[in-house]
């Protein structure tokens, strides 16, 4: 008995004994091989070699293993390794090949997107390699993915939300490497950040992970920028239609004892002066007819310019990461009308500034073996002016609008939108993010994550009552987003599990003037306006590989997204009405997809994904939606709708053939109704099941490039791009004005030079000058030309 039980015991023992794998990747015996991929054959595990040339495996069960290592530089090998002790030591060594071909890039990058997209959320990862070569912005490649909708009120510089798969707006939260970008002021947006800065882009559809600590409601938009562990170099500048002018410049620097300092400035000019016409551009006569005319929009410029720089140190024994950084930005933005195009503005105006430090640290191994801590901190001082006082308003020549006996007509209200205005908001911000996360081994992981943003605003208006001039509005808003999960692998990694909860807390408050009048005397009074919420919210995200090349994924959350300080407090630069009464929009997701491939057939290589989905909303945020045609709309606060339910699929299909010719397709599609049946009085409400003004439902994006070698001069490479997309018409305001099917086009090329150092870029966006809108029927430009001189260096 005694032997058997001993028997049995060393068996177990046997059986679970695990070893770590680890080593260096060179080309040659000495070269550091940087950013090359290994991965074990049959499995979902891989490696990515660091900055010292090293990879690592942990926790492999005893037994034999192939590993495949591949690089942008040299030739992939295939080896045998058999673990059979707790720490194996084996080193690989790749030949050359000089530049390697787009099939090896696609390895490396698919391996990195697999950790993510294997965890069974709906995601899109967005890679901006080659993005970097053109004249294309950061929301330029969110538009072109599945399922994502930019949504534009203008050209560049103009306010920006994103519609993912039927949820719109503040639902849709952004973040930089998991900071929320409102931290950072409105000088500073994605359009700011250049697509040589990013390794890649998160887009999570519905569903949002437990380590984006944020109230998240129908998805998420993380930027992730490039670490810059290793010395490099990139500067680039455009220039295109409407005196566009565009320039970018990122360097950074490691020494051999981990010193690290990146830096990078951007500088953005337009003066947005594109052709606008159709149904929505008319200008009223003397005697009331409407005159639809095609006008240059004529005070529409955009100015900004920024930077960032971060000091501090990399891959060392106690910090993977610790960097102090500053980033100030600036910008200065005419605004040319309202919600609506109905009414040209002229003299309204807003600026905007942001100082903006943080600290970030992060340790693997903190403390303890398997604990991982990364914290990030940032305070941000913003300042935004905006100012309205000229009196007469105008036509879309640019002209005094002229009454019924030819005289000038005076505003109503004494300025382009409203009372004049000399608005001054300063807002200080704290925000923090803090995870931890430890392995139990090397199949369970817990994480835990905890956010919290800190917004104190005031704000004076000069061109106030005297009474009330001196008397500064004061508002709180304090948020914290905490969430715990618990991450699972099993059948060889084949099943993940990841469930997770949330509490989301909030608290606001207004401190406004009033004016009391007591016995025809007038006095100044205080206005108080609080609130505070308090909720739990839980989800689940799982995936199962059916086969190496096939996997299902399944996620559903219960969630809540809370009124951001905007929609609370309203923001005038954008013309929206504060309304501090606004509460908390709830939803329950959920996302069922499948995702088949990479396929290699010959010289052959498909992928196809597929995704669909179910939003039910309570209490949805909307901006207020206007009842009347082309009513002279110009601002409107953010309200609760009510019930919404949105059901749809979106779809991608991606093809190569021979790493030369490249081609893809998304569709999304989706219904977003309105599901309020009743009012208050028990009466049938008439917008009961209708499709939700101002969302396009249906869209289609196309696009292909091919790529030439050794064209013109030998190393040398160009790639001719071509991309379209269908938007079908959407209703602008409820059932009533609907815009007309959109069908831009786009051509483009670029040149690489044999030293890879150079590469100049040529773009036509809109070839056919198609008539294309968004947010409440907003025109954006026409056709345009872009040309774009980039210059890299990634080693010295």
């Amino acid at each position: 008995m005694r032997t058997t039980l001993l028997l049995f015991l060393f068996t177990i023992t046997a059986w679970s004994q695990t070893g770590n794998l680890t080593g260096k990747v060179t080309f040659g015996t000495d070269e550091l091989a940087y950013g090359s991929t290994v991965i074990i054959k049959g499995t979902q595990k891989y490696a990515v070699v660091n900055d010292f040339g090293r990879y690592e495996f942990k926790g492999l069960k005893y037994g034999e293993y192939i590993l495949e290592t591949s690089s942008m530089e040299g030739q992939t090998r295939t080896t045998k390794i058999n673990i059979n002790k707790p720490n194996t030591e084996f080193n690989i060594s790749l030949d050359r090949n000089g530049p390697k071909d787009l099939q090896e890039v696609v390895i490396k990058k698919a391996s990195i997107r697999k950790e993510i997209m294997d965890k069974g959320f709906a995601v899109n990862i967005i890679e901006t390699e080659e993005a970097a070569k053109r004249n294309l912005q950061t929301n330029d490649l969110l538009d072109r993915s599945g399922g994502v909708r930019v949504r534009q009120n203008g050209g560049l510089g103009s306010a920006v939300n994103y519609n993912i798969n039927g949820m719109s707006g503040n639902a849709i939260r952004i973040f930089i490497d998991g900071v929320p970008i409102s931290t950072y002021g409105a000088s500073f947006s994605l359009n700011s950040i250049p697509p040589a800065l990013i390794e890649r882009i998160e887009v999570f559809k519905g569903v949002v992970p437990s380590y984006l600590a944020d109230d998240a409601l129908g998805g998420a938009i993380n930027v992730v920028l490039k670490k810059g562990a290793k010395n490099s170099l990139n500067a680039s500048v455009s220039y295109g239609s409407f005196n566009t002018v565009q320039s970018n410049f990122n360097a950074a620097i490691r020494d051999k004892n981990g010193f690290t300092v990146k830096a990078n400035a951007f500088q953005n000019y337009s003066d947005n002066d594109y052709e606008i016409w159709g149904k929505w551009v008319y200008n009223i006569l003397p005697n009331g007819r409407y005159d639809y005319i095609r006008a240059k929009r004529f005070e529409s410029m955009y100015r900004s310019f920024g930077g960032r720089l971060e000091a501090g140190f990399t891959n060392v024994d106690w910090a993977d990461t610790f960097l102090i950084g500053y980033n100030g930005s600036q910008d200065f933005n005419q605004i040319q009308h309202g919600q609506y195009m109905t009414k040209p503005y002229k003299g309204r105006f807003n600026e905007n500034t942001a100082n903006v430090f943080s600290i970030t640290y992060a340790k693997k191994d903190f403390l303890i073996k398997k604990l991982d801590f990364s914290a990030v901190s940032v305070y941000s001082h913003r300042n935004e002016f905006v100012s309205d006082t000229v009196k007469w308003n105008y036509d879309w020549n640019g002209n005094k609008a002229l009454g019924l006996y030819g005289t000038p007509i005076l505003s109503n209200t004494g300025a382009q939108q409203g009372a004049a205005t000399l608005n001054y908001r300063t807002a200080n911000i704290f925000n923090t993010r803090a995870g931890l996360t430890y392995s139990i081994n090397d199949n369970h992981k817990i994480v835990a994550n905890v956010m919290t943003y800190v917004f104190d605003q005031n704000e004076l208006d000069r061109m106030k009552p005297e009474l009330v001039r001196n008397f500064e509005v004061t508002r709180d808003y304090v948020k914290t987003v905490s969430s715990f999960s618990y991450e699972m692998t099993a059948f060889e990694s084949r099943l993940r599990v990841n469930p997770f909860v949330k509490n989301y807390y909030l608290k606001n408050e207004e401190i406004k003037p009033v004016i009391i009048n007591q016995n025809g005397q007038n006095s100044i009074g205080t206005e108080v306006n609080s609130k505070k919420t308090d909720f739990t919210g839980y989800g689940i995200a799982t995936s199962y590989a059916i086969l190496p090349k096939v996997m299902i994924m399944f996620s559903a959350e219960k969630a809540i997204r809370l009124p951001t300080e905007d929609e609370l407090f309203g923001r005038p630069g954008e013309n929206i009405i504060s309304n501090t009464s606004l509460g908390p929009e709830q939803s329950n997701n959920f996302n069922a997809g499948f995702r088949l491939g990479p396929y290699d057939i010959s010289h052959h290589k498909i992928t196809l994904s597929a995704n669909g989905f179910t939003r039910n909303t309570k209490d949805k945020i909307v901006r207020k939606i206007s009842d009347r045609l082309n009513e002279a709309v110009q601002s409107t606060p953010f309200v609760n709708l009510g019930k919404a339910q949105a059901i749809g699929f979106e779809a991608s299909f991606q093809y190569s053939y021979n790493n030369r010719f490249f081609a893809g397709m998304n569709i999304s599609k989706f219904n977003s109704l309105f599901k309020d049946k009743y009012d208050s009085n028990g009466n049938i409400i008439i917008h009961y099941n209708k499709q939700l003004p101002n969302e396009p439902y249906f869209t289609i994006n196309g696009n292909m490039q091919y790529n030439f070698k050794n064209l013109i001069q030998d190393k040398s490479e160009l790639n001719l791009y071509y991309y379209c997309a269908y938007v079908d018409p959407f209703y602008t305001s409820w059932q009533i004005d609907r815009t007309t099917a959109q069908f831009p086009q786009d051509l483009g090329l670029s040149y690489t030079f044999p030293s890879k150092q150079i590469i100049v870029s040529f773009d036509a966006r809109n070839i056919f000058d198609a008539q294309v809108y968004d947010n409440f029927a907003a025109q954006k430009p026409g056709r345009a030309f872009y040309i774009k001189l980039n210059y890299n260096i990634t080693k010295f």
